[in-house]
């Protein structure tokens, strides 16, 4: 597979190009989404574009083995969940495709990795194994070239000491949090840093009461004095992720696209700017499946960024980036 040619995508024609490639492949190589496809009886012939290409339900990561035959996978990312929660499993066939994927994303939205220092407040993530998350957060620590890059487990006083730090010799920092260790952080310390970027990525973890994004980006934006809270669309499904840099707005990169689809009717897509399920081709996902129909609810706009609004009330609960509104 010519990778280059997929992160490096230049228009709609390029797309659906190489998406067609990817069904194709996918059709002949991955037998849980052949199987799939030819359940729906849909006439592969008559498939010329990637608004035509079935999508797989996400609720297959959580029973099926997911991957091209002939293909070994290097690691295993998993969803998390509550006790006795069936959680998904993401078989990845090559690490570097991911590292590619989301090194570059995060290049096109923040700029070079090497001048960030990269701070992660995520003990919930860091508590189990499986995390494509914090394999992400790993690397890009690796990659940045600032000393002060680190994990803060419960350890909120470094944090706050850190940060005073960074904004004193005017460093360029992310912090990765989630949602409920944010607020835990916020409850004993608060300091002006508008230049900060608090990158939101996850929700209470049943560790706090729910609370709606506005009321908990505004309780955040008072405690460290920024204009806006980031966030990450990404799940353990995908290799590729989203931004949004505090509209709740998200843009994605050249080889991701949202399309949206009918509720009440999953085979068929809805118009731009209704409300609907959300959609992703991810081509980075080429060994496992790259067309997934997920459980979220949001609407896209005619330049492609898109808007999360929730989940559907009857899918459970996993470990993704949003709050349900």
């Amino acid at each position: 597979m010519n990778w280059e040619r997929v992160f490096t995508i230049q228009n709609d024609t390029e797309f659906n190009e190489i998406c067609l490639d990817t069904f194709h492949f996918q059709m002949n190589n991955v037998p849980i989404y052949r199987k799939y496809v030819q359940y729906l009886n849909r006439k592969i012939d008559t498939i010329d574009h990637y608004t035509k290409i079935p999508f797989l339900p996400i609720e297959f990561f959580k029973t099926q083995k997911i991957l091209a035959q002939n293909v070994s996978s290097e690691i295993i990312f998993t969803s998390s969940g509550t006790t006795g929660m069936v959680t998904s499993n993401h078989f990845v066939a090559q690490k570097e495709v991911y590292e590619n994927s989301f090194r570059r994303a995060f290049e096109q939205f923040y700029g070079k990795i090497e001048n960030i220092a990269i701070l992660a407040l995520l003990p919930s993530y860091l508590e189990r194994t499986g995390s494509s998350l914090i394999y992400m957060i790993n690397d890009l620590m690796e990659q940045s070239k600032q000393p002060e890059s680190n994990y803060f487990l419960y350890n909120h006083e470094e944090l706050y000491q850190t940060l005073l730090q960074l904004k004193a010799k005017g460093t360029k920092t992310i912090l990765f949090g989630v949602t409920f260790a944010l607020l835990d952080f916020i409850e004993k310390y608060a300091l002006t840093f508008p230049e900060l970027i608090i990158m939101e990525t996850g929700g209470m973890k049943g560790k706090r009461k729910e609370m709606i994004r506005e009321e908990v980006h505004e309780l955040l934006c008072n405690s460290f004095q920024v204009p806006g809270i980031h966030s990450e669309y990404g799940m353990t499904e995908l290799l590729s992720q989203g931004y949004s840099y505090s509209d709740g707005i998200f843009k994605h990169p050249s080889w991701m696209k949202i399309l949206i689809r009918e509720t009440n009717d999953p085979l068929t897509l809805a118009a731009n700017k209704k409300t609907g399920a959300i959609n992703v081709i991810d081509l980075a996902n080429r060994y496992s499946c790259s067309f997934i129909a997920t459980q979220d609810l949001g609407k896209i706009y005619e330049d492609g960024s898109f808007e999360v609004l929730g989940r559907f009330d009857q899918s459970d609960i996993r470990g993704c980036n949003l709050l349900v509104q």
